[in-house]
């Protein structure tokens, strides 16, 4: 394993006497993609805005690129990306303008503006002024004015918020061609489905606590003895569990999930059971969860565990928390 141009150690960030991230650890490395998931007011925002050096650790290591964030700021500033669910822009000036600007502040070493805005899909946009660009406009462009100085660390904050279907597949694009080119990238979003697709690790946080850590396989393979499956609401649910001789709940409408051993065996009990009464079957996953389910496991839990209880790494599952306060970014 290489080295880590993203660090975080045991970083502690404490206001008005709560802990706000409670020793949270990790590293991202060259050319890959981490993904930071929490709830609000997990601590995530927080830990990604002491790296961008906005906030000065209470205690703990956080370096990028081998430097701390607060006390190289200037030398760092132009060697990272980072994107904002809101930013500076002027409100009367064009993608084109603003790219421009931004590119003439790194000289050499910037993308060409004209190149980047249609990477980003706003060319027929570029005169337009920000105030008058729609939502998912202003999110690709805040993309590019992260990308124009050919970052080696890039900070990506909900990159797919508010944008539709083709921008969210260019986002993905571009995103795989960072990690081609051996960008690190650490990207927040509430979008599991994102977080699932674009990731090569994902750690989850919880009241300011690292719950669980590991690549979305590895997490999603944490379903145990069980099958999910979808089909139509409103299963004879008694039915099946006397045809399989094991427990059967509709988690949510639709969802079910049958308490036993994944086997060849049992997953073709189910699927026999359901094609006798002609019912579709959809989304089967034996002993696998999806991210959705894993990531409500873990940050759902209103029960304080014991400190000493270890955090979930791979297979491993368990939930640890601490108390956060509400925080959003500046």
């Amino acid at each position: 394993m290489g080295v880590s141009v993203i660090e975080v150690d045991a970083l502690v960030m404490v206001y008005a006497g709560r802990r706000v991230v409670d020793e949270v650890s990790f590293g991202v490395q060259p050319g890959s993609v981490m993904t930071l998931l929490g709830p609000n007011g997990a601590g995530k925002t927080t830990t990604v805005e002491t790296l961008e050096g906005y906030r000065v650790p209470t205690a703990g290591r956080v370096r990028v690129l081998g430097l701390d964030p607060v006390a190289d700021a200037k030398a760092l500033a132009p060697r990272i990306g980072v994107m904002l669910q809101r930013n500076g822009v002027y409100l009367t000036m064009g993608p084109g303008e603003v790219l421009r600007l931004f590119a003439a502040y790194y000289g050499s070493r910037a993308l060409d503006p004209l190149a980047m805005l249609e990477r980003v899909g706003l060319l027929a946009s570029a005169t337009t002024p920000w105030r008058r660009l729609s939502g998912g406009e202003q999110q690709r462009l805040s993309l590019a004015l992260a990308l124009i100085g050919r970052p080696e660390v890039v900070f990506l904050d909900e990159p797919t918020a508010a944008i539709d279907a083709s921008a969210r597949l260019a986002v993905r694009e571009i995103v795989a061609s960072l990690r081609e080119d051996g960008v690190a990238v650490l990207l927040t979003t509430h979008d599991l489905d994102e977080a699932e697709r674009l990731s090569d690790h994902i750690v989850i946080i919880d009241h300011g606590r690292v719950v669980a850590r590991g690549t979305p396989d590895q997490l999603m393979r944490t379903g145990g003895d069980e099958i999910r499956f979808g089909a139509p609401a409103g299963l004879d649910v008694a039915g099946l569990a006397t045809h399989l001789d094991a427990s059967v709940n509709e988690i949510r409408p639709g969802n079910y999930i049958v308490a036993t051993a994944p086997t060849p065996s049992n997953v073709a009990a189910l699927t026999a059971w359901l094609a006798t009464r002609d019912l579709p079957l959809a989304d089967l996953r034996a002993g696998r969860q999806s991210l959705e389910d894993v990531f409500l496991r873990l940050t759902s839990r209103a029960d304080e565990p014991k400190a000493d209880e270890p955090i979930a790494d791979g297979f491993a599952t368990t939930d640890r928390s601490g108390r956060a306060a509400r925080r959003g970014r500046r």
